[in-house]
């Protein structure tokens, strides 16, 4: 039986994220809090970065080369704007030798929401 090998066309997918519970969503007021979301809106806080989440929240599992195809930016541009996104913890990655998938890490976009909410 052939292996079946993926093609560069096909995105790597990150390993699904546990659903959030009530549980994860504490402490949404106080220094810490405030804290947080100015660490998550400074990594947001740049058109090309939003333009990237709100792409993997659209499609969900893609790789570098699928993203610097859409935008009109170097790959070293979009690759160190996918490193502040990865380091904020808004995106997760995957990689496969060469190749690395990207994705929205929805815990921690579940997260924002809900810290944002009561602004």
């Amino acid at each position: 039986m052939a292996i079946k090998k993926k093609s560069d066309a096909e995105p790597l997918c990150c390993p699904e994220a546990e659903p959030a519970m009530a549980a994860d969503l504490p402490g949404l007021e106080g220094p810490e809090a405030d804290e947080e979301i100015a660490r998550l809106a400074k990594a947001l806080g740049h058109p090309a970065r939003v333009r990237i989440v709100r792409m993997l929240s659209r499609n969900p599992a893609r790789v570098c080369s699928q993203i610097v195809g859409e935008l009109p930016l170097a790959q070293s541009t979009v690759s160190e704007h996918l490193r502040i996104l990865k380091d904020a913890g808004l995106i997760r990655s995957n990689q496969d030798g060469t190749r690395v998938g990207y994705c929205i890490n929805h815990n921690v976009l579940r997260r924002l929401r809900a810290l944002t909410a009561i602004l």
